[in-house]
């Protein structure tokens, strides 16, 4: 007689996406769905633990992760507090966020909703304290990569601003600009 094989309880994963910039999003294939082809890929390799893609797409092209002001995010929140969501799965940490605080926030929420979090291509286990340990390294990086992407921008606009040059927004009144002209980056 064959034994009876346990069933596996469905694991409803959403996949989330993000790029900061809108560039490149007109394309046919973009950094959003490179981002859930690979999702796509590992919820399907844990397809023997249950695990199924859900097919609504939470995608937020052009929006900073250095925020929570997001739409495909926030409707992911959501669905986490009506229960539909059992699993997180993003691209990379950054991906969900590039702030610790936020972070946490979210970590809170899934943890308070039992939502498991997983990142494709960086391995970690958030049930440790070596996993919890490893996760928030990789946040203060993303956190630390975010600001300085924030001072080289400020310094390089007030480098132009030294030399005399436009550095953006209106011109001052009583001059004008001039497209292509040698003050432009």
């Amino acid at each position: 007689m064959a034994a009876k094989r346990a069933e596996v309880p469905a694991v409803r994963c959403a996949i989330y996406t993000r790029k900061s910039t809108e560039e490149g999003l007109e394309q046919e294939f973009n950094s959003l769905d490179a981002q859930r082809e690979a999702g796509e890929a590992y919820v399907a390799s844990q397809r023997g633990e249950g695990w199924t893609c859900l097919p609504d797409r939470y995608d937020d092209g052009g929006y900073t992760g250095g925020n929570l002001e997001r739409p495909a995010l926030r409707r992911l929140m959501t669905d986490i507090e009506a229960g539909r969501v059992d699993c997180v799965c993003v691209y990379k940490v950054d991906r969900l966020s590039r702030s610790l605080l936020d972070f946490s926030r979210i970590m809170e929420t899934l943890d308070k909703r039992g939502v498991s979090f997983v990142s494709v291509t960086q391995q970690f286990n958030t049930t440790s304290s070596m996993g919890r340990l490893t996760l928030n390294i990789l946040l203060s990086f993303a956190q630390f990569e975010r600001e300085i992407i924030s001072e080289r921008t400020r310094d390089k606009i007030a480098a132009a601003r030294r030399k005399g040059k436009w550095s953006g927004g209106r011109p001052v009144l009583g001059s004008t600009s001039i497209p292509g002209a040698a003050g432009s980056w």
